[in-house]
C-alpha cells in the first residue's frame, strides 16, 4: 500500500513538471503577440510625409593666372592672390511633413536655409515647387508652402510632446540618403537634452534610426500615430543615438511664422542661475527648484514689475520652474506685451507679480532695417550688455553679437564683442539710431564705422552688397 502511495505522488509530480514544461512555451508564444505592428501608423505617414529637394548658389575662389604663377614660382615673386570668385549650383535634400490641408509643410531650417530653389515630393510622386514662408535659426524649424492646385493633402496630426514617456515607441520617418520613404521604429530615449545646437535646446532622445536626409521628417507616437518631433540631428560616431524637436515647440511659433515669416520673442531682463541642493537648503526650501534672480535689468519689464535680486522664480504664468533652463524658454515663446504672472519666493514668503513682457533686445537688433544689416554687412548686433557698459563706461552705440564668415564686415576684420560708435559720422546712442542710419544706405556705397574695441578706437571702411 504505502509503494502504490509512492507510485502515485510521483506519477503526480511527473505530470505537474509535464505541464509545466509544456505550458512553458504557450505563455512564450502569446507574449510574442503583445509587440506593437506600426503597419497601419506607416501607411497613413506616407500620405503627410514629404522629400525636399533644395538647390544653393555659393560662391567660391578658383585658381586664377596669378595663382598659378604663386604655386609654381613661390610667393616671393608675386604676392598671394584669393583666387577668382566662381558661383556653383549645390543641391541637398532633407524631409518635411504636411501640416496643413492648404500646403503648409513643417521641416529643418538647415533643410532650406539659403535656399534658391526649393521643390516637394509627395507620396504619389507629383513634384511642386514651394516657398519659404517662415524660418527660425534658433531653434532650427522653418515652415514651407506648396500650391495643391486644388488636390487633395492629408495633414499630420500634431501630439502633445510635452506628455511623452521615457521607452514610448516611436517611428523615425523621413528620406534617408535620397531612399525615398523610409520608416525606422525605437523608442524615446530621454527628453530635455542640450548638445549645443541652439540657445533653446530641449531634444527628445531616441534610438530610431535617423540617417542624412532625415531631416525635417516626423518622429511619430507609435502608438497614437500623431507627431511629436520634427527629427534634426545625429551623433555621427555613434550608434542609436537621434534627435528630435518637440512638437510644441514648433507650435508655440508656427502663428508667428505664419504672419511675420521669423520669430519676435519675449524678454524679461533678468539674469539667473540654476537653484542648487544647497542653495535650496540656505532659501529653505526643501526641493532644488526655481530660478535664483542674480541681476536685474535697469528699466526692463522685470524692474519695472518690481522683480529684485535674490527673488526666487518658483512659478511662470502658472508653471512651475523646475529646472533652469525652462524659464528662459518659456519667457521666449511669450509674445511681447502679454502681461504674464509670476510667483516669486521672497524671503521666505511667495509673492503673486504681474509683468509685462518685452521684447528680446536681440530680437530687436535682427530687425535694425528693412534689408537686414546682417544681409548687407554680415553682422549682428545688440544694445550694449550691461556688464560690457559698467566695464568700459560706454553708454551709447550698438554692440556686435556675431560676424558671419566671408562677408563684407568679415573681410573688414570687425569682431564679436566690437562696439559701434558711429556710422558715416552719424552718433550711435541706440539700436533706433542704427537702423536709422542703415536705413539710408543703398547696396553698392561705402560706408564708415567707428569702432571701439578695448581702449581703442579706429575706422574700418565697408563697401555694403
Amino acid at each position: 500500500m504505502k509503494e502504490r502511495v509512492q507510485k502515485g505522488v510521483l506519477l503526480a509530480l511527473a505530470a505537474v513538471f509535464v505541464l509545466a514544461f509544456l505550458s512553458g512555451p504557450a505563455k512564450a508564444k502569446s507574449a510574442t503577440v503583445v509587440l506593437p505592428d506600426f503597419t497601419k501608423i506607416a501607411k497613413e505617414a506616407n500620405e503627410y510625409v514629404v522629400n525636399i529637394y533644395t538647390t544653393q548658389v555659393i560662391e567660391r575662389r578658383v585658381m586664377g593666372p596669378e595663382d598659378m604663377f604663386r604655386f609654381f614660382f613661390g610667393d616671393r615673386f608675386r604676392p598671394p592672390f584669393p583666387g577668382i570668385p566662381r558661383k556653383f549650383k549645390r543641391r541637398s535634400l532633407g524631409s518635411g511633413f504636411i501640416i496643413d490641408p492648404h500646403g503648409y509643410i513643417l521641416t529643418n531650417n538647415h533643410v532650406v536655409k539659403g535656399a534658391t530653389e526649393i521643390k516637394v515630393k509627395l507620396h504619389d510622386g507629383s513634384t511642386y515647387n514651394a516657398k519659404l514662408v517662415g524660418a527660425d535659426p534658433k531653434t532650427d524649424i522653418a515652415l514651407i508652402k506648396i500650391d495643391p492646385k486644388g488636390k487633395k493633402l492629408v495633414a499630420a496630426q500634431l501630439g502633445d510632446s510635452d506628455r511623452v514617456e521615457i521607452g514610448q515607441w516611436v517611428l523615425a520617418v523621413g528620406n534617408p540618403f535620397g531612399l525615398s520613404y523610409t520608416v525606422t521604429a525605437g523608442i524615446i530615449s530621454a527628453k530635455g537634452r542640450v548638445i549645443g545646437e541652439g540657445p533653446y535646446d530641449n531634444f527628445l532622445q531616441t534610438d530610431a534610426s535617423i540617417n542624412p536626409g532625415n531631416s525635417g521628417g516626423p518622429l511619430i507616437n507609435a502608438m497614437t500615430g500623431k507627431v511629436i518631433g520634427i527629427n534634426t540631428a545625429i551623433v555621427a560616431q555613434a550608434q542609436g543615438i537621434g534627435f528630435a524637436i518637440p512638437i510644441n515647440m514648433a507650435k508655440e511659433i508656427l502663428p508667428q511664422l505664419k504672419t511675420r515669416g521669423r520669430v519676435i520673442r519675449g524678454w524679461l531682463g533678468v539674469y539667473i542661475q540654476a537653484m542648487t541642493p544647497e542653495l535650496a537648503k540656505s532659501f529653505g526650501l526643501k526641493k532644488a527648484e526655481g530660478a535664483v534672480i542674480t541681476q536685474v535689468i535697469k528699466d526692463s519689464p522685470a524692474d519695472k514689475a518690481g522683480l529684485r535680486e535674490g527673488d526666487i522664480i518658483m512659478e511662470y504664468r502658472g508653471k512651475k520652474i523646475k529646472s533652469l533652463r525652462e524659464l528662459p524658454r518659456m519667457v521666449a515663446a511669450t509674445p511681447p506685451g502679454t502681461v504674464v504672472t509670476l510667483k516669486v519666493l521672497r524671503n521666505g514668503r511667495l509673492k503673486t507679480l504681474k509683468v509685462k513682457i518685452g521684447t528680446m533686445p536681440q530680437e530687436e537688433a535682427s530687425l535694425a532695417e528693412p534689408g537686414g544689416e546682417q544681409l548687407k554687412l554680415g553682422l549682428k548686433v545688440a544694445p550694449i550688455p550691461p556688464e560690457v557698459s559698467q566695464k568700459t563706461g560706454i553708454t551709447g552705440g550698438v554692440y556686435v553679437t556675431q560676424v558671419e564668415p566671408g562677408t563684407p564686415a568679415y573681410d573688414a576684420g570687425i569682431q564679436p564683442g566690437d562696439i559701434i560708435l558711429r556710422v558715416n559720422r552719424k552718433r550711435i546712442r541706440s539700436l533706433a539710431d542704427f537702423r536709422e542710419a542703415m536705413a539710408r544706405i543703398k547696396p553698392g556705397e561705402v560706408v564708415a564705422f567707428l569702432i571701439r574695441r578695448g581702449n581703442s578706437s579706429f575706422y574700418v571702411a565697408i563697401q555694403v552688397k
